[in-house]
């Protein structure tokens, strides 16, 4: 049996969010969790085990590793959006038209109905290896 510590995790690749540095703290939040439910729906090797207690109450399983937020100009997320398209990396986005609706189905319309190189983002989220994500949020700071 060996005293040493166990290593750190360490990850070659990265979960990023990228917000609009304009928004309001609770758009903020609430971008934010929206962003990564959708990297977690369709990216099931970001997901790790369920959680349990020492009661043995059971926790649903959450993100295998951390999730980085960053901030930048309305101009640094129409750049990253570009850069995570050409990469063909996994990401989901936030316009600032789900504000005004209450439910996916209007979410989904409201994000159809604008053009790509039209979309008014407040928030990207980007998953993949670690130097590509980089390079998509290239220009961005961290979130305070």
């Amino acid at each position: 049996m060996s005293d040493a510590p166990e290593a750190p995790v360490r990850f070659d690749t990265k979960i990023a969010v990228l917000l609009r540095e304009d928004l309001e703290p609770w758009q903020r939040l609430n971008v934010t969790a929206f962003l990564v439910s959708g990297l977690g729906s369709q990216v099931p090797e970001v997901i790790g085990e369920p959680y349990e207690d020492a009661d043995g109450v059971r926790y649903l399983p959450m993100f295998r590793q951390p999730v980085l937020v960053f901030e930048g100009t309305k101009e640094t997320l129409t750049a990253a959006h570009a850069r995570v398209l050409s990469r063909s990396l996994p990401r989901a986005v936030f316009t600032s038209d789900l504000f005004a609706t209450g439910n996916d189905r209007d979410n989904r319309a409201a994000v159809r109905a604008v053009g790509t190189d039209e979309l008014d983002l407040v928030g990207i989220a980007v998953y993949g290896p670690k130097n590509a994500v980089d390079k998509v949020i290239k220009g961005a700071r961290m979130h305070p």
